[in-house]
């Protein structure tokens, strides 16, 4: 059909009219044709090579992603896609192969290409914010494709709000496992649960995070697509872990460049000479031959993953990977090397190393050390006395019924620590002259081996028992220096202490919102942490003589103490439990009634954590070290453990209504008088 004819235009132009219009109607009908043509059925790794761009703000490689730089995640990705049969996708993983940016491959795609509504759970609510920051906004921004899918936050009505991005027939909702109220929000066809293993137990005391995710997919029953990756933390309670083992377990497979046998990567097949991590190299397993690592770009290219276990949910596949496999110019073997060389110092160490390279569990010792040992091995010292190498002193206090109980521990660099002292407070929450005592020994100093005093720097206290007394009492004394304390369980936690929250509180009858602050803290981390550091070896007297130190981390106990005081200290033990649900998980049983010693520990590394000595500068250790000033001289020529031990210096008095712990009486039989 040709357009009307502008009485304007001279008749000698109609025939250039009529092919304009035929140009127009053309162009109009290839637009229509187009819209009803459906887009081509990209799986998601054929989408992130088409439509990804990687911002320089998220990437130390920006520019177009490419599924061949890391080939071994082309499998997991293209599971995703709603043309795979899966449902469910558990990946068990180390850090640095690229999990991350293919979960947001997973979610463009679901943007641009399959659209519906979507939940991506981080551990927490202020993580999810900076995932989406840090991640979903530059994902859309790079990429044309979802940029005009979505529009800009700054518009009205946009639908774009950093946990919540709506776009043409779905949204996306980001939210952290910590929240009841957002894993409810919506029904969801595609759940991203991203590092499982750092969710709390429970979502603000609902259930299982993991569980009630899981939920929000039953609308969409067998199209919805659940993808479950994470970093596994301790053996017998990762989510990730127990995920994988109840999946199909694949393995990526590559071929020997010399003899083409094909082999998952181990980590006792990485070999160097010890000392120099730069000579790393893979053995085969079937000719024994090095493969140096210039060979691994071409063997991830010819990799596949085979399944080595019989799924127990045929609808869920699994996968590991450990950073042997990471592409060339991410994590080296020799990087590798260095790292297993380095973590030998400490569990802590060895414990991140299996869990972030391997993507292996780590396997905590939960029997109690032997607390005869622990006796044996007590140091001369006076109790009321900071050693030498102590530089700050925290507490953590203990609420009974009828007392209050008191560690003062004092903490030097590597988280070495010394006990000062264990006062006993009786009267119990309901006597305010319990309290009272309490609080005057926030005010009170001890002398240290140099000749200076110390105070306390901050005192934990546990609001398990009778919370709002000590939420009042804490109000008055100032958070400066008093940290109420409300231990949970579980070992799956971002930190060991998360907080302040505020929590309100009743004075006089009248309830103050926000009136205390309160911190939360995973005791069973502590308790592990505090185990693995009492079963350190002390140096012989000999090699003391001979300038060695003792271990990162030791306890340092003094003579003074009562074996009650120590069985107290290992009352606990480390057991796995079945859950209602048939799973297993780790906890903290009593051997003995009596543990308050290990609760105050507890309490007094909390305290620490909160101060910062997990986080301080060598710097910071070297001006603590200036304000306790040099040894004095009559010790310069005591042997080594006797200096650290400062024994020379005379106990301080009780005062008040305080009473030293009865395990303390050592000192009071006439020891080191």
């Amino acid at each position: 059909m040709s357009a009307p004819i502008s009485p304007s235009l001279p008749r000698s132009d109609l025939s250039s009219v009529d092919a304009f219009a035929f140009e127009g109607a053309d162009e109009l009908w290839r637009s229509w044709r187009d819209g009803l043509t459906p887009d081509p059925l990209l799986t998601v790794s054929e989408w992130a090579d088409r439509h990804r761009f990687l911002s320089p703000r998220a990437s130390a490689e920006p520019g177009r992603y490419r599924t061949d730089r890391t080939p071994y995640m082309r499998a997991i990705m293209d599971a995703l896609s709603p043309s795979h049969p899966v449902r469910r996708i558990v990946f068990m993983k180390a850090a640095q192969v690229g999990a991350t940016e293919a979960g947001n491959n997973w979610i463009g795609y679901v943007i641009h290409h399959a659209p519906g509504p979507m939940l991506s759970v981080q551990p927490t609510v202020e993580l999810a914010k900076r995932f989406s920051r840090q991640r979903i906004e530059p994902l859309i921004a790079e990429s044309p494709s979802l940029r005009e899918r979505v529009k800009p936050s700054r518009a009205r009505d946009a639908g774009n709000t950093v946990l919540s991005k709506e776009f043409p027939a779905g949204l996306l909702v980001i939210t952290g496992a910590n929240s009841a109220v957002g894993l409810r929000s919506m029904p969801a066809r595609y759940l991203f649960l991203d590092e499982v293993d750092a969710y709390p137990p429970s979502a603000d005391e609902e259930g299982d995070p993991v569980a009630l995710a899981e939920a929000r997919t039953r609308t969409f029953s067998w199209r919805s697509k659940v993808f479950l990756a994470s970093t596994p933390t301790i053996h017998g309670v990762s989510r990730i872990e127990r995920e994988f083992e109840a999946s199909d377990q694949q393995r990526f497979f590559v071929p020997c460049p010399h003899c083409q046998h094909r082999q998952w990567l181990r980590f006792e097949r990485l070999r160097w000479d010890k000392g120099k991590p730069e000579t790393a190299h893979y053995i085969c397993d079937a000719c024994d031959t090095p493969i140096e690592e210039h060979h691994k770009i071409a063997m991830l290219e010819d990799g596949e993953w085979r399944a080595t276990a019989e799924a127990r949910d045929p609808g869920t596949i699994g996968f590991h990977l450990s950073a042997l496999y990471s592409p060339v110019g991410w994590m080296s073997w020799a990087m590798i090397a260095r790292m297993w060389e380095t973590s030998q110092s400490s569990d802590e160490a060895k414990r991140s190393f299996k869990n972030s390279v391997l993507g292996e569990t780590w396997i905590e010792t939960g029997d109690a050390p032997d607390w005869q040992r622990i006796y044996d091995r007590r140091e001369d010292w006076q109790i009321g006395t900071v050693p030498s190498g102590g530089l700050f002193l925290t507490a953590g206090a203990d609420v009974q019924k009828d007392r209050i109980e008191v560690s003062i521990w004092a903490w030097g660099r590597d988280l070495t620590s010394w006990l000062v002292d264990h006062i006993v407070i009786d009267g119990g929450p309901d006597n305010p002259e319990c309290w009272s005592e309490l609080g005057s020994l926030l005010n009170r100093t001890w002398p240290h081996a140099h000749g200076a005093r110390l105070g306390l720097a901050k005192l934990g206290i546990d609001t398990g028992y009778e919370a709002a007394a000590v939420y009042s009492w804490a109000r008055a004394m100032g958070h400066a220096q008093v940290a109420p304390l409300k231990g949970v369980e579980g070992f799956n936690r971002a930190a060991p202490v998360v907080g302040p929250t505020f929590v309100d509180v009743t004075e006089g009858g009248k309830r103050l919102r926000r009136g205390a602050r309160l911190w939360t803290v995973a005791v069973a981390t502590f308790k592990s942490e505090t185990y693995r550091y009492l079963r350190l070896v002390r140096p012989t007297d000999e090699d003391i003589l001979d300038g060695a130190r003792h271990p990162a981390g030791y306890v340092h106990l003094p003579r003074g103490l009562e074996a009650e005081w120590v069985k107290q200290l290992v009352a606990e033990q480390l057991i796995s439990v079945k859950t209602r649900r048939g799973f297993q998980k780790l906890e903290w049983q009593k051997l003995r009634e009596r543990n308050e010693v290990l609760d105050c520990r507890v309490y007094a590394r909390a305290a620490a954590w909160i101060a910062g000595v997990d986080r301080w500068t060598d710097e910071k250790w070297r001006d603590l070290e200036d304000q306790v000033g040099p040894m004095p001289e009559h010790m310069l020529d005591v042997k080594p453990d006797a200096s650290i031990a400062a024994g020379v210096l005379a106990r301080a008095p009780a005062i008040g209504g305080k009473r030293r712990s009865d395990w303390l009486s050592g000192v009071d039989k006439g020891w080191l008088r």
